[in-house]
């Protein structure tokens, strides 16, 4: 059967299941154009757009780069897109960490997108502010695509969080950070942003992408400091 809706799914999106979540209000996992997606009622969660978006991220940083890595942690896991990329198109085999807030998108992940079926990844519940607090390991990239429908939450943009997220970064590591501009007052939070990071860290930006999206890619130097 989902051979036929994988293959209908070109002409039409054929929406398979809609639930509503208390953090990430309506979901729907979707067949769009050959491809299982996870949306919330304004924008994409997880693979179609959101999938290249993350995709051209990794492919800045170096998928050879990507390879030497022993941990990368991934703040915001929805339906795994980001992971699948890394485990199969990179071709990383380190260990992975993936903190979702929402337990029901975690049921999802794992129901209609097969993220159990990777080996060398441990996912955990829980707010991503409080497991960058309480983490005592360090990591040599973290991805942060962390949205409730299309809100932000405020603390991914103050000094605390992003010296912190410094912090636990390994010398000569990544920080690759999905942002969404929808007002020029969005523009004016992404460039202070920006501007927080300290010596040591080398921050570029990967402007409008699926027109919508900004992705910061920031290289920890081997004395990165704030």
């Amino acid at each position: 059967m989902s051979r036929w809706k994988r293959f209908l799914s070109h002409f039409f999106p054929l929406t398979i299941h809609r639930q509503a979540s208390s953090i990430s209000g309506s979901l729907e996992v979707t067949w769009t154009n050959g491809q299982l997606v996870l949306d919330s009622q304004n924008t994409n969660y997880s693979y179609g757009s959101l999938q290249r978006v993350l995709r051209l991220g990794l492919e800045d940083i170096g998928f050879e780069t990507i390879r030497k890595m022993e941990h990368i942690l991934v703040l915001g896991v929805a339906g795994g897109s980001v992971i699948h990329t890394l485990a199969e198109e990179v071709g990383f085999k380190g260990r992975i960490t993936g903190v979702e807030i929402d337990p029901e998108v975690l049921q999802l992940a794992e129901r209609y997108f097969d993220l159990g079926r990777i080996p060398t990844l441990e996912l955990v519940c829980d707010d991503a502010f409080e497991y960058v607090l309480k983490t005592k390991l360090l990591y040599d990239c973290i991805i942060i695509d962390i949205f409730r429908d299309t809100d932000m939450p405020n603390f991914l943009f103050e000094h605390f969080f992003i010296q912190r997220i410094g912090t636990i970064t390994k010398p000569n590591g990544f920080v690759m950070f999905n942002t969404m501009i929808l007002t020029p007052a969005d523009n004016d939070r992404n460039r202070t942003y920006a501007a927080q990071w300290g010596e040591g860290f080398a921050v570029k930006s990967l402007p409008r992408l699926e027109q919508h999206n900004e992705l910061f890619v920031v290289r920890k130097e081997t004395s990165g400091t704030f």
